[in-house]
């Protein structure tokens, strides 16, 4: 089959032949037919998270059929369309899983990253971190959903019953996350790299009450924020802005420093905190969560063998909405 290869961080990925994989007892086999393209592959190809599986094969948002199970799966059919998130194992039974909190399991495993992805014809997952994906969505379309609006919908959650939420960095996660929170009733305040005219509108096309840069005052205090951009200069300058008792939510895998700043911008009960993962309940209450909204997904198809490209336009901040790599 073919797979496109991270053989060392820092370097591009590599088109190769590899044997086709056999599923365990617990695993499926599926035909991939769409893989998104998250910035946390550019963290994993870049070094900013060490230690990756390598030789690897990158990719989270996967979407495929249901090929060829193992002998003790029972939850899915062969044909069945599947979505295969970050994360991919867990332990079970620690002291995180047996609360619910599987995100922080110390010995989880993530696709594309300890475990190989879906920048290939074929990819294997654990049947029990695979999600069935809601109708109406096309291959690609649905691809997103599997990371950036998984943890989007996660960071939301976070962010509590903030009536007046600012989103800091409008990519993949922010353009999904957006339409559910104005579904809720929400006020969406958007703030992109300055001078990002077309990242503005394109907020502002998706319900955003107001739109502007990130070094930029909102037009009021927010309830709370979530910082999707890995840069953390802008933990101050969101606590800045948001009300007493409010909430400063950073989704990233992988953020800058934070800067130093002054406690009285932290004081009044204003909280940070990181969002680490995701959990299979989160899945399950934003695939009911998603049509309810008519959350719709923008895309920008790349073929695999395109994976490069697609991954240094993400980077340029060249993708409107999210990348997919179409695979079949």
């Amino acid at each position: 089959m073919k797979a496109m290869i991270l053989d060392a961080q820092g370097q591009p990925l590599r088109l190769a032949e590899v044997p086709r994989p056999k599923p365990e007892a617990d695993q499926v086999l599926l035909e991939v037919r769409a893989c998104g393209v998250c910035r946390t592959d550019l963290h994993v190809m870049d070094g900013d998270l060490q230690h990756p599986s390598l030789p690897l094969v990158l990719g989270h948002e996967i979407v495929g059929v249901v090929v060829e199970k193992g002998a003790r799966v029972e939850r899915f059919m062969l044909g069945q369309r599947l979505g295969v998130p970050w994360l991919g194992h867990t332990c079970g039974h620690c002291r995180y899983c047996a609360s619910g909190s599987e995100n922080l399991c110390d010995a989880a495993e993530f696709t594309g990253y300890t475990l190989n992805g879906g920048y290939a014809e074929f990819a294997l997952a654990d049947q029990r971190y695979c999600f069935a994906l809601p109708n109406g969505y096309p291959d690609a379309e649905a691809a997103p959903l599997l990371c950036a609006g998984l943890i989007g919908y996660r960071s939301l959650v976070a962010a509590g019953d903030a009536r007046r939420l600012g989103i800091y960095g409008f990519g993949a996660a922010a353009h999904i996350i957006a339409q559910v929170a104005r579904w809720q009733g929400r006020e969406i305040f958007a703030f992109t790299k300055p001078g990002d005219v077309d990242g503005q509108q394109f907020a502002r096309q998706l319900g955003a009450t107001w739109a502007g840069d990130a070094d930029s005052a909102p037009p009021q205090e927010m309830d709370a924020a979530i910082l999707f951009a890995p840069v953390g200069d802008l933990v101050p300058q969101a606590l800045r802005h948001i009300v007493k008792g409010g909430t400063v939510v950073c989704a990233g895998i992988h953020m800058s420093n934070i800067p130093e700043f002054p406690y009285a911008i932290l004081w009044g009960e204003r909280c940070v905190r990181s969002i680490a993962n995701l959990t299979r309940r989160d899945g399950e209450e934003f695939f009911a969560i998603a049509p309810k909204a008519g959350v719709r997904t923008e895309v920008t198809r790349f073929p695999l063998e395109s994976a490069n490209a697609a991954l240094q336009q993400l980077r340029a901040g060249e993708i409107r909405g999210a990348a997919v790599l179409i695979t079949s």
